[in-house]
């Protein structure tokens, strides 16, 4: 089999694969940038791997005119820049030595031997400057039914390192087609244990992405099966999320709506999340607890997260969003106070001004934005 596209095709790529193997050296595409190939889904990043040493590809690299950049020579990898491409570059490996979190490894020249210390078989595909398909472990039929495998022992893979459990998942979401490798979901519910090494940053970068897939819930639903969910966000409940995401037909995915759904206590502390994703679903969560119109919640919290605290509660509910939902939010996110500080001064101010503004403007929200400035102010 052989992979094509603009991702191998570019300069860059090709005059780094060039200047390895003219040395004489192995040097072949590997990962994800096969994976999708073969898949026919977008390329993102093209990685290198190869059996030449960091300081021989360096060498190399400095030879033909490049910039090449030690960004992780401790594990091999060396950032070489040509032609305007960043392409990784990476000394076959093999583990030595690993704890759950990260790995001392040593330099191979064998293929076989870098392909061994990969997660999953789909991972483990390598491609020629021609596009020839390189496959050590015999990972293309995996790729082909879209079956997400470990390499090797399952439950090794994950010993060695255990985000692998939740990147079982995510490519399961991702990648996966109807059903999952039973010895992968037993592997991850043994291990559970491990989950507790690694750091909140890890786990929460691992969900988003699980979560942005076009549809997660037969993965979150395996998740909670193996008892993961329990282990990582305890308290949430998977059920309503397949509902979530029939009720979005074509919107585009919201990892921040989907986590919501989930329910249970607030993930920020669980997840690491960021100050803004916070916001958002403390937002939903209040949205949820209150009783505005759809109107009012345009107004009070913006577009994006009134509709996702609408399609929240419709799945919740398990019924349609109302008639005209998406209008009557985007009609209260564009909406105006038709009152302002100046209509109440001199007779007010100080506090007592910003109290007769917000009562004012509770009442506009009741009435659901359609009060005048003249009825108000009457």
């Amino acid at each position: 089999m052989k992979v094509s596209g603009d991702w191998l095709d570019q300069d860059g790529v090709q005059a780094v694969l060039g200047a390895l193997t003219a040395a004489g050296h192995q040097a072949l595409v590997v990962g994800g940038c096969v994976r999708n190939a073969v898949l026919g889904a977008a390329v993102a990043d093209v990685d290198v791997a190869t059996d030449a040493v960091p300081q021989t590809v360096t060498n190399i690299a400095e030879n033909a005119g490049f910039r090449a950049i030690p960004t992780g020579i401790d594990h091999g990898t060396v950032t070489v820049l040509a032609h305007g491409v960043t392409v990784e570059v990476t000394t076959f490996r093999r583990d030595v030595e690993t704890d759950g979190r990260r790995a001392v490894v040593a330099f191979s020249a064998d293929i076989a031997e870098d392909a061994m210390r990969r997660d999953f078989t789909m991972n483990a595909l390598y491609a020629r400057a021609d596009g020839t398909v390189v496959d050590p472990l015999g990972g293309l039929p995996d790729l082909l039914v879209r079956r997400v495998r470990f390499v090797g022992d399952a439950g090794a893979r994950i010993r060695e390192d255990y985000l692998r459990i939740l990147r079982f998942f995510r490519f399961q979401a991702w990648y996966g087609a109807d059903g999952i490798d039973a010895d992968g979901l037993a592997a991850c519910a043994a291990n559970i244990a491990g989950l507790e090494t690694l750091s909140r940053e890890r786990v929460g970068a691992e969900m988003r992405k699980l979560l942005a897939a076009p549809d997660p819930a037969p993965a979150v639903a395996a998740m909670a099966q193996a008892g993961v969910m329990g282990a990582i966000l305890p308290g949430t409940d998977a059920r309503w999320l397949p509902v979530l995401v029939h009720l979005e037909g074509a919107m585009p995915p919201r990892w921040q709506r989907r986590l919501a759904v989930l329910g249970g206590p607030d993930a920020t502390e669980a997840l690491r999340l960021s100050r803004e994703d916070s916001s958002v679903l403390g937002h939903i969560r209040d949205v949820l607890q209150g009783d505005h119109t759809l109107a009012a919640t345009g107004f009070l919290y913006g577009q994006v997260v009134a509709q996702d605290a609408c399609l929240v509660r419709a799945a919740m509910l398990e019924t349609a969003p109302p008639d005209n939902w998406l209008a009557e939010i985007a009609c209260g996110a564009t909406a105006t106070f038709p009152v302002s500080a100046a209509d109440l001064l001199p007779a007010l101010q100080g506090a007592a001004l910003g109290a007769r503004l917000k009562e004012l403007q509770a009442r506009w929200l009741q009435f659901d934005l359609r009060l005048t400035r003249a009825e108000l102010l009457g």
